[in-house]
């Protein structure tokens, strides 16, 4: 295994690890649009990476890129509902999410290892990254629409 994608790879691990402590500790207190939002607007700040032409993309890299983080988006998005509980609104916990996360990683590696023996290492962090940011946003997108939806519910606001 190249010494980078091992080194990423270690990241990437130790990111999910994060990932999954923060899950559930956010799960204790109640959520709040903020909460949900603010994670993609901070994560944007890594596309400057772009702006060096050794992580630039083809078209056709972008695209492969973002189908397949919008594909991993739907299992993230079928684990992560939300409860009213004590008047407030709750991520409700899934052990389906830990498994779906820990899948997600292992394949990640997995494409990243047989893909690093084709694609230069800084483009294959490129695709990372966006295929990372294309799962992040429809989840975060899906997540603020039902809370949205019970935060209406729960203060009495009428949608049509």
């Amino acid at each position: 295994m190249n010494k980078m994608v091992l080194i990423s790879s270690i990241g990437a691990a130790c990111m999910a690890i994060l990932v999954l402590f923060v899950r559930l500790k956010a799960a204790k207190k109640p959520a709040t649009a903020k909460k949900i939002v603010l994670p993609p607007i901070f994560m944007s700040t890594g596309a400057f990476m772009y702006l060096s032409p050794k992580f630039q993309l083809t078209g056709k890299e972008i695209l492969e890129a973002i189908i397949v983080g919008m594909f991993f988006s739907i299992f993230l998005i079928k684990t992560s509902t939300f409860e009213i509980r004590d008047k407030d609104i709750y991520l409700k916990r899934s052990k389906a999410f830990i498994f779906i996360l820990i899948g997600l990683l292992i394949i990640r590696i997995a494409a990243k290892q047989m893909l690093s023996a084709s694609i230069d290492y800084g483009q294959l962090s490129g695709m990372f990254f966006l295929l990372a940011y294309s799962m992040i946003v429809p989840w975060r997108v899906a997540m603020y629409a039902n809370f949205k939806k019970l935060y209406n519910q729960l203060h009495g606001i009428r949608v049509s």
